[in-house]
């Protein structure tokens, strides 16, 4: 009776061998495919950017104090550390911790990510706050009596051109209910009809056209693909400059749009939005499955436009065309190095 069991044993072990072998290639595939797959799925799935502006400018000054002097700071690893020691609640932030990060990492001639080696999720909120901010500070070019000057520090600009007044209060989450309820998921200034817009980030031009919900609206990827910049309800019968296409590279501190109330409406070109205003969103992309519905992460923007304000765009109006534009020259060489890998002159 052994022999016969151990007989009926090996059998069926073979058996099953001949099966897995014959499992038809599609579904192996299928199966190393779905492996993949799993393991492509590891990306950041929400983001709350709770930095205060504060920590942010306090963070932006040590880089550029650090890059004066000869020396490296990304002020990035600086906020994540923070992020990283307060667990994401900024509401906690003292200068003094800041300071002592600084200086710690001079006395011990290191860096912050050494530094934060130890720390659980300080990879995590450098990868995070970087989606953020990464494009924000470096090098570029004004050009100034003719010439063209180097530069390092603050390139990002106020999405408010110069000298136009707007008022704000941080509306993000805030209950919505055109269409459907929702949260609002952007920072709305409230200013007037024709209020030059501004590029927050070089870039290039994702979406242009009409959107019901935000009426005429443009969408500008950073180059990097983390950053999807939305300005919406722009003004009816003129909302964008005229150069502007799906496809166009801007420059941070470009002129693209004009403040209006077009929106709510499925018919295009319709003031449907009782107050004049810019809702500007920010979307962050780890993986373009979280471009469009319910992955999306959009972050609240308030802290960072009060930190941007201290780089807003100077503009002029040509009066023969009603367009407004850029004052004083600039150039970013990401967008420099994005026309010549495109071919884009």
């Amino acid at each position: 009776m052994r022999k016969i069991a151990a007989v009926i044993i090996i059998g069926a072990l073979v058996f099953a061998a001949m099966c897995v072998m014959r499992l038809p290639k599609s579904l192996t595939e299928s199966l190393e495919t779905a492996g993949q797959e799993a393991k492509e799925s590891d990306y950041i799935k929400w983001v709350e950017f709770d930095v205060s502006y504060e920590a942010l400018n306090q963070a932006y000054q040590y880089d550029v104090r650090m890059h004066e002097q000869g020396k490296t700071l990304d002020w990035v690893e600086i906020l994540a550390y923070l992020g990283a020691k307060y667990g994401g609640d900024f509401s906690r932030y003292k200068e003094a911790d800041m300071t002592d990060l600084v200086e710690r990492m001079e006395r011990e001639d290191t860096t912050v990510a050494k530094l934060a080696k130890d720390m659980e999720y300080y990879a995590y909120y450098r990868e995070a706050y970087g989606a953020v901010l990464d494009g924000m500070v470096g090098e570029y070019q004004i050009q100034e009596n003719g010439r063209w000057v180097n530069r390092y520090g603050l390139k990002a600009y106020h999405p408010v051109a110069k000298g136009f007044p707007y008022g704000d209060y941080d509306d993000f989450g805030v209950s919505r209910s055109y269409g459907y309820k929702r949260n609002h998921l952007g920072h709305d200034m409230m200013g007037q009809v024709g209020t030059p817009i501004i590029a927050v980030e070089s870039g290039y031009v994702y979406a242009l056209g009409w959107n019901q919900y935000g009426g005429w609206r443009i969408g500008i990827n950073s180059f990097d693909g983390k950053r999807y910049y939305y300005y919406a309800h722009l003004r009816k019968d003129f909302p964008y400059a005229k150069w502007l296409r799906e496809g166009s590279v801007v420059q941070a501190g470009d002129v693209i749009g004009y403040m209006g109330r077009t929106g709510y409406s499925a018919n295009e070109n319709v003031n449907n939005i009782d107050t004049c205003h810019l809702h500007f969103g920010l979307q962050l992309i780890f993986d373009e499955s979280q471009r469009e519905g319910s992955n999306e992460i959009w972050v609240d923007v308030y802290q960072l436009v009060r930190f941007l304000y201290q780089n807003q765009s100077e503009t002029t109006r040509n009066d023969s065309t009603k367009e407004w534009s850029r004052t004083q020259r600039f150039r970013d060489p990401q967008a420099e190095a994005y026309r010549e890998k495109k071919g884009i002159r």
